[in-house]
């Protein structure tokens, strides 16, 4: 068995959308990111290439590489499973964000991780907590974070 942890961190701007494990949640404020800033979906992909000690995503995907501007984050865990072939027993991942409220989402979020990873919906949690208005621009509704620990068998 391996297990991996990732963690991403956004900061939030009006104009763009909000991306969290491929499915774009309604919000006045969305990442600032080089690709689509899918931080849950970044936080996997450090997730599973820290488990087979493979870098993490920035070397895999330099955001000074024209070839990943405004990439969907999919497109990339995609590329990374390739890579990585994992088998996956299963996920555990927290978004931390002010508002919007995810708590209304989440079966969307995991039905979509679902099927992006190719893995049954029961063997992936998504929780979603708030900052409680601490933290700087978390707790402002600035930012958003997401942490993931994937359990692999090697």
């Amino acid at each position: 068995m391996r297990i991996g942890s990732g963690y991403d961190i956004h900061v939030l701007t009006p104009g763009r959308p909000l991306m969290l494990g491929g499915v774009e949640i309604p919000s006045p404020k969305g990442e600032v990111a080089h690709s689509d800033g899918d931080v849950l979906i970044h936080a996997l992909i450090d997730a599973i290439l820290g488990a087979y000690a493979r870098g993490d995503i920035g070397s895999h995907f330099p955001p000074s590489d024209e070839r990943w501007k405004d990439a969907d984050s999919g497109r990339l865990l995609s590329i990374v499973l390739d890579e990585c072939r994992p088998a996956i027993v299963n996920i555990d991942c927290t978004v931390f964000l002010e508002r919007p409220q995810l708590r209304e989402h989440i079966d969307r979020i995991r039905e979509s991780l679902s099927h992006l990873l190719s893995l049954e919906a029961d063997r992936i949690s998504v929780k979603a907590k708030t900052a409680e208005k601490c933290f700087g621009e978390l707790g402002r509704g600035d930012a958003v974070v997401a942490a993931v620990t994937i359990l692999v068998e090697d």
